[in-house]
């Protein structure tokens, strides 16, 4: 991720996008010019080249062997990615790099960073062509709809499971649909990413970085990631590694189907330690949140390690659009249970977007005299928090006397639903633990500003994107209880006063629209609140020179270990 004394010294941009499929296209491509977005320059600009390097100097020279074949996996990884946002990408990428003119290098690095000819930022309207995104992306046949696969299922009881599974994709097979493992449609690539698995841990001499990386390789080819989730939330190495099918945000249809993603990371141990006293109040902050007794969880394991690393290399759903800050995973229940789960800060990531974008959104849209109240440490906590809050909370629930899971029951809505639970308790947690004397006071008295500058700087993604509608409705929710108030000139400010009170109402109505599993909640709440609130659209407006976000240049070796 940056440079270092002991370092992968050859900094690249990671060209997949256009490049992973050049060679064995199918031949005859259309003779027409493409169709670029008049303003492809523009739309490029929103994503500022950062350089990111990661002081690997304490790693041994097996562990850097390792890390190599862990950077060649992660680039697999982004080819399967590729196909499952789009089909079509290997038939349409020889077409982007086959433009040419003034605006053939910003429309093929747009095209890199959105992993498609579709924009991210702006509903998924094409930039390059004209063709709809399909909203089951890859994972579902480009002419089905809801009512289809539901009628489908209806007929076929039996099927469910298969279908609605996270490691499916879905076919037609004549008049029939059908469901196909991952480790089948996507095999070739597995293969070979699972043999770069296999590579890293035969040269690495850390047994909890074996142990995890030989039961994924596994995985890939069986599509049961259960044991090798639980060796991952066991991994005590100094590579932090994530690697398979993990988020559903890519599938717009359902929300059921899990992305590949890949994220290779270099564990900075003395900032881990710093955080570790906090997976501890896990189970007090499950007893705190604002809802009856009933709802809250407490059957999910306690072990949720926090680490604090940097960025090496990323592939997949990780790499495409917006950039992660953090992330805490796994998604399955059962581990969750079992072992709770893991929470990785990404401080690279994290202080390029502070400095580079988060500073200057805080000047343009908080009062003039207060962008200097927010803190890099307060901003850094509530993204742990965010993070520690997506373990809080109801998971597998009851409804009408049925067993099932939140994600299930809101369907393409629980990403939404979730991004923003987690982005509210992430500021009630914080209160709670500084009531308890766990949290400095300096990080709360400083943390409504960072809040509300973030909710600006997420609403720029876009209300197609979870995160982007999810700080929308929050922005809403709380303009609405007068916990943030619009200025004379048009600016955002948190009215101390009833800032934590809005906080927990709006804590409350999303945690019970997960406990009730309440589809039908989640969409009255997007409808009410899901409108981007003309305030924030005046100063979104007023932001154009700031970038949207990083576009990160890795320093790692650009040849194949």
């Amino acid at each position: 991720m940056r440079s270092m004394a002991h370092v992968l010294a050859v900094s690249f941009l990671v060209t997949l996008a256009v490049g992973a499929f050049a060679q064995a296209q199918p031949a005859g491509q259309d003779a027409q010019p493409m169709k670029v977005a008049p303003d492809i320059k523009a739309r490029r600009a929103q994503f500022v080249q950062q350089a990111l390097d990661a002081d690997t100097s304490s790693l041994s020279a097996p562990d850097l062997k390792a890390l190599g074949h862990l950077v060649n996996a992660a680039r697999v990884v982004d080819r399967i990615f590729l196909l499952q946002a789009w089909v079509g990408n290997p038939a349409f990428a020889p077409k982007v790099e086959a433009i040419t003119g003034p605006d053939a290098q910003p429309a093929k690095e747009y095209y890199r960073i959105m992993g498609g000819p579709w924009d991210r930022l702006k509903g998924f309207e094409p930039f390059l062509g004209a063709a709809p995104h399909p909203p089951g992306a890859g994972f579902y046949p480009e002419d089905l709809g809801k009512e289809e696969f539901e009628r489908y299922l209806a007929a076929n009881p039996g099927e469910r499971k298969a279908f609605t599974s996270t490691t499916t994709v879905i076919r037609r097979d004549g008049t029939k649909l059908v469901a196909v493992p991952y480790s089948k449609e996507y095999r070739d690539l597995l293969k070979e990413a699972a043999s770069e698995l296999r590579a890293a841990a035969s040269a690495t001499k850390n047994e909890s970085l074996k142990k995890f990386l030989r039961l994924r390789a596994d995985a890939f080819l069986s599509d049961d990631y259960y044991a090798s989730d639980l060796a991952w939330m066991d991994l005590d190495s100094p590579i932090e590694v994530v690697i398979g099918p993990y988020e559903t945000y890519e599938d717009g249809l359902f929300g059921y189907k899990a992305a590949f993603e890949a994220f290779v990371c270099v564990e900075q141990p003395k900032d881990s330690e710093q955080l570790a006293k906090y997976k501890q109040e896990l189970p007090f902050l499950e007893s705190r949140l604002p809802i009856p007794d009933q709802y809250k969880n407490t059957t999910r394991g306690t072990a949720s390690p926090i680490r604090v690393a940097d960025e090496v290399m990323t592939g997949g759903d990780a790499r495409r659009g917006v950039q992660t800050l953090a992330f805490n995973l796994p998604n399955d229940e059962r581990v969750r249970e079992a072992k709770g789960s893991k929470n990785v800060l990404l401080k690279n990531i994290m202080r390029a977007k502070y400095d580079g974008i988060l500073a200057a959104i805080a000047a343009r849209t908080l009062p003039k005299d207060e962008p200097s109240r927010l803190t890099f440490d307060s901003y850094f906590q509530h993204i742990l928090f965010h993070e520690l809050s997506h373990g809080l909370g109801p998971g597998r629930i009851k409804v009408d006397g049925r067993e099932t899971e939140v994600r299930l029951e809101l369907k393409e809505l629980y990403p939404t639903i979730e991004e923003a639970k987690a982005d509210v308790l992430g500021v009630y947690c914080l209160a709670v633990l500084t009531n308890k004397k766990v949290v400095p006071v300096s990080i709360v008295e400083a943390l409504p500003w960072a809040y509300v500058a973030g909710l600006v700087r997420a609403a720029r993604f876009g209300t197609t994107e979870a995160h982007g509608l999810g700080v929308v409705i929050q922005t809403n929710y709380l303009l609405e209880k007068g916990a943030i108030a619009v200025t004379w000139d048009g600016r955002l400010r948190p009215i101390l006063g009833k800032f934590a009170g809005g906080i927990k109402e709006l804590a409350h109505d999303l945690l019970m629209i997960e406990a009730q599993g309440s589809y039908s909640g989640a969409q009255e709440l997007v409808k009410k609140y899901g409108k981007v609130p003309a305030p924030m659209a005046k100063l979104l407006g007023s932001l154009g020179d700031i970038p949207v976000d990083v576009d990160p240049v890795f320093a790692a070796g650009s040849q194949k270990q």
